[in-house]
């Protein structure tokens, strides 16, 4: 297979900031957010600095799964506005240098989905996998149609078909990746994805893009889907980004993908490089993962090691070809305030974030300290087990200290989740106002990388240490100390380039020829001479 062509020439430089739309402004006061509250904050982003946003799922669905169950893909769900509206979003990002990027959820529709609909009353209708009788895992049918389907997650979420990478004649359902129901549904992503593109999108971030094609062991056959769609997106629509919710760039990058994350699951460690920095075991957590103490904890019982590893092996193999990025936290995993990592720890981690060779990620609300909220009832399908709720990372944006934290004039018990109860909550007025704050820093971290290209995704990296305090040189220009721990931590490095070393950001760090000393919770960005 050729290789992918070049990356949209705007993708190297970017700070994504992830919105979930239902959570962060309601401008109709029925305590859902919609399209026009972001477009009211959007100088928000571009104070903060912010140049490309992706919004969760916004397309039409009975929202049994916070908007991961469509039934429509060319509407936008009424909840958030319309057509227009979201047309009067782009516009105004756009005049103020951000780019909008869409969710698509690739992998299954709502089973009100006008395709499903049809789907379960025709036997001839292979846009879903359909088995007789009722195999392991799959759901009985709804409608005429003898049988039953297999859902991706819910059973509200019927898989579409995108054939199966081993066939077998004793299990008919397994259809090849070129039968006439997957041959239709990669043509139906190219339709979906070109509607939206035409109409001023910037691109998408896919669901779950690593679970199209089923039983594919090595990921050969979803591999060659993604390879077929990026080359018709690089002639359709070349400066169009295709982000990746695949948790393995060194496989999602080479099949087409411009970018993928590292997340919490994923990989060949099931996502422990990002939870080796942030996962305290409060908060959104899988029972399955071994508990382990963070690099980003206080009692200063983790390694950047893990990380570190992760990247350079991706690194190796992606090379130019596209980017990781380093999300801060997202939709289905904890704050970075979360459990007993305080406001006070947040500095060190976005340094981190904002100096690192990945592109960095903001979640709503990280940018000011919101917390992740325990304790809160299932809601659009937050809960997925005893401790992997989603809800707590989800709860309404804090803008100032108006009734509802300024996100809604929808009665309390109305808003779309409860907002953070604690009175001394942070908010965005607040922080705007007190330059020594959270926000303050991000902005001014944001505003560093832009201004220095070494502290982007081009810059050089030479690790100089992972454990208390992490350390390493940017481009060969650029020292930087990360000790997010509360005990001070040094560290001796016999440089002579080290005594002349100017601070650029940071506090708490002090550098002679003979090492590095940093306070509890330091950090600092300096340049060599």
């Amino acid at each position: 297979m050729p290789p992918p062509h070049s990356t949209p020439s705007w993708l190297a430089d970017a700070v994504l900031y992830q919105i979930y739309p239902q959570s962060f402004a309601d401008s109709d006061g029925d305590g859902v957010g919609d399209f026009a509250g972001i477009t009211a904050h959007l100088d928000h982003l571009a104070w903060l600095g912010v140049n490309a946003v992706w919004l969760n799922p916004c397309f039409a669905s009975p929202f049994r799964d916070a908007g991961y169950d469509v039934s429509d893909y060319l509407s936008v769900a009424p909840r958030y506005g319309t057509d227009d509206d979201l047309a009067a979003l782009v516009a105004a990002a756009k005049e103020r240098g951000i780019r909008v990027l869409l969710d698509l959820v690739a992998g299954h529709t709502s089973d009100e989905h006008p395709w499903f609909r049809a789907a379960m009353d025709d036997p001839s209708d292979g846009r879903y996998i359909w088995a007789e009788g009722r195999p392991p895992g799959f759901v009985l049918s709804p409608g005429s149609r003898e049988g039953s389907y297999l859902p991706n997650f819910f059973d509200s979420q019927p898989a579409l078909n995108f054939g199966y990478a081993r066939t077998d004649p004793a299990e008919p359902w397994r259809q090849p990746v070129d039968a006439p129901g997957p041959l239709a549904n990669r043509a139906a992503l190219r339709e979906i994805m070109d509607h939206w593109l035409r109409l001023g999108l910037a691109g998408f971030r896919v669901d779950m893009a690593h679970s199209l094609v089923k039983d594919d062991p090595d990921l050969v056959e979803t591999g060659k889907l993604w390879t077929e769609l990026r080359a018709w997106l690089d002639d359709a629509h070349p400066e169009a980004a295709l982000l990746a919710e695949w948790g393995d760039p060194a496989v999602s990058v080479p099949a087409g993908f411009h970018a993928d994350f590292f997340l919490q699951f994923g990989g060949p460690s099931d996502g422990l490089p990002l939870r080796s920095l942030w996962n305290n075991g409060t908060g959104t957590v899988d029972t399955k993962w071994e508990p382990r103490d963070p690099y980003f904890g206080a009692d200063g019982g983790g390694s950047a090691g893990p990380f570190v590893t992760a990247w350079q092996s991706v690194t190796a193999v992606i090379g130019d070809r596209g980017f990781t990025t380093l999300p801060t936290a997202n939709h289905d995993f904890s704050r970075l305030c979360c459990g007993p990592r305080t406001a006070g720890q947040l500095p060190a981690a976005f340094a981190f974030q904002m100096t690192w060779p990945t592109l960095p990620a903001v979640y709503y609300g990280d940018e000011i300290g919101m917390r992740y909220i325990p304790g809160l009832p299932d809601h659009e399908g937050s809960v997925l087990g005893p401790e992997y709720n989603r809800a707590g990372s989800r709860t309404p944006m804090q803008w100032d200290d108006s009734p509802n934290a300024g996100f809604s004039t929808a009665p309390a018990d109305t808003l779309y989740l409860p907002l953070d109860p604690d009175p001394g909550r942070p908010t965005v007025a607040a922080q705007r106002a007190d330059e020594g704050s959270l926000l303050h820093l991000v902005r001014r971290l944001i505003a560093l990388r832009k201004a220095t290209p070494e502290l982007g995704t081009s810059g050089s990296v030479e690790v100089l240490h992972t454990g208390y305090p992490l350390v390493y040189v940017r481009g060969d220009r650029y020292l930087v100390v990360v000790n997010p721990r509360r005990d001070a931590a040094s560290l001796d490095l016999p440089r002579p380039a080290l005594a002349s070393a100017r601070p650029v950001e940071g506090a708490g760090v002090t550098v002679d020829e003979d090492g590095i000393r940093a306070d509890g919770f330091a950090w600092a960005v300096l340049e060599l001479a």
